[in-house]
């Protein structure tokens, strides 16, 4: 994922994200992208990873600096976190609230029933670490067909487990199949940093490809390059800018 051939071979296929709008001054902003997701908290909430935080706003300064200007529109660094599990959003975000009144009340019990019972699970098994953070490990950077972010692994086995045991939680939940939660099973750990804006006609993929594995490479031999997940939470997001909860909402502490 990480190596110059596969930036090439995907640098073929990227597309201008539909998630920020170009306006006519050439500059762009968030397009309406509501839903809800669980999710690490962000950045300007979390006090534990300020290390590899400040790492990825390095990262994504230096992309911005050598990158084709507006190939990436950065989202902001307060805002990086960690996707644990999407949820709904969007069109069918929109269906859901509309069609049932009820929808985020119901989302939240059936979130915190999965909270549980991840959190039960890991009792029984043995999985529960003592409050101790589940470790995640940077590898470097990764092109997605709308997105630039890093990619990250499971420092041992147990994290590798709770995390996957969550989000089991989650997706088999049938509460949250009925409220229009669709499963998800595949699961690649990431944090975006940016979204594609302006494609040139003529990108120069071997450039970009040997950008983003230098940039890669100096990333993993600094300090602070594991994600300590401490909480995951329900979060809704009206873009891609900024997510938020309210103090009631379900929370998972690991």
């Amino acid at each position: 994922m990480t190596l110059t051939a596969t930036y090439q071979s995907q640098l073929l296929n990227i597309q201008e994200s539909p998630k920020f709008k170009r306006l006519p001054n050439g500059s762009r902003e968030a397009a309406p992208f509501p839903g809800y997701t669980v999710i690490t908290p962000p950045w300007e909430e979390e006090t534990n990873n300020s290390a590899f935080y400040t790492n990825m706003q390095q990262l994504q300064k230096e992309l911005l600096m050598q990158l084709d200007p507006g190939l990436m529109v950065p989202i902001p660094p307060d805002s990086f976190h960690l996707t644990l599990a999407d949820l709904i959003w969007e069109n069918a975000y929109r269906d859901a609230t509309a069609e049932n009144p009820q929808f985020e009340t119901q989302l939240l019990k059936s979130i915190q029933a999965s909270f549980d019972k991840s959190v039960s699970i890991s009792q029984e098994t043995s999985l529960a670490n003592g409050g101790n953070p589940i470790g995640w490990q940077l590898l470097g950077l990764m092109v997605m067909p709308r997105a630039i972010g890093v990619c990250l692994a499971p420092k041992d086995e147990q994290a590798y487990n709770r995390i996957s045991q969550l989000r089991r939680c989650i997706y088999q939940n049938s509460d949250l199949i009925a409220l229009g939660i669709e499963q998800q099973y595949h699961f690649t750990a990431h944090i975006t940093l940016g979204y594609f804006g302006d494609i040139p006609q003529e990108l120069d993929s071997d450039r970009i490809s040997n950008i983003l594995s230098e940039l890669g490479g100096q990333a993993l031999e600094l300090e602070g390059s594991v994600l300590s997940i401490r909480q995951a939470q329900l979060r809704k997001f009206d873009d891609m800018m900024r997510f938020y909860r309210k103090p009631e909402w379900p929370v998972l502490e690991f």
